[in-house]
């Protein structure tokens, strides 16, 4: 398979539990050199310290973002990445939804591929929603495209930053 066969894969990267090889940035750094088996890593954040959303009685989570180039199909990918997270001892069945985890691996983007299927949407459905996901990602990929809404990857983060207009009613 040549260069003109790697498709850029934008993936975000959490974890809020310790596990047999460290702390949450020894997992988080364990996962990036287990996803390099299915293309190549060519960019990775810096990591962040979060909140948790959704289930907030749980640790907080180092978050991170990378950028990886592979010859692998959105779905193919998929399950690799699913493969990762429980070589590395996460169990999704019967988990709590959005609860504590060794790693987590999200594939947020697959160059401008739009798909939605019983295991795999793509561009994840709720990455412009989240800072956790935006931040790192705009710092290794800033002019990466959402190809549903048209934004770049730091246009979203600025969206999402901006504070909400304050209107206020005036007499006429």
């Amino acid at each position: 398979m040549g260069l003109d066969d790697m498709m850029v894969a934008a993936i975000a990267l959490g974890s809020n539990l310790a596990s047999g090889r460290g702390d949450r940035e020894a997992n988080l750094r364990a996962a990036i050199e287990r996803v390099g088996a299915l293309g190549a890593v060519s960019a990775v954040s810096s990591f962040y310290d979060t909140e948790p959303v959704g289930y907030l009685a749980q640790p907080r989570f180092l978050n991170g973002a990378l950028l990886l180039e592979t010859p692998l199909q959105p779905l193919e990918l998929m399950r690799g990445l699913l493969a990762v997270e429980q070589a590395m001892g996460r169990n999704r069945v019967g988990a709590v939804a959005k609860g504590p985890r060794v790693i987590d691996l999200d594939l947020l983007l697959y160059g401008q591929a739009v798909m939605e299927s019983d295991e795999l949407t793509l561009p994840h459905p709720a990455m412009a929603e989240r800072e956790f996901v935006l931040r790192p990602l705009a710092e290794i990929a800033p002019e990466m495209r959402h190809p549903v809404l048209g934004a770049t990857v730091a246009e979203l983060l600025d969206r999402l930053m901006r504070p909400p207009l304050q209107l206020q009613p005036t007499s006429c």
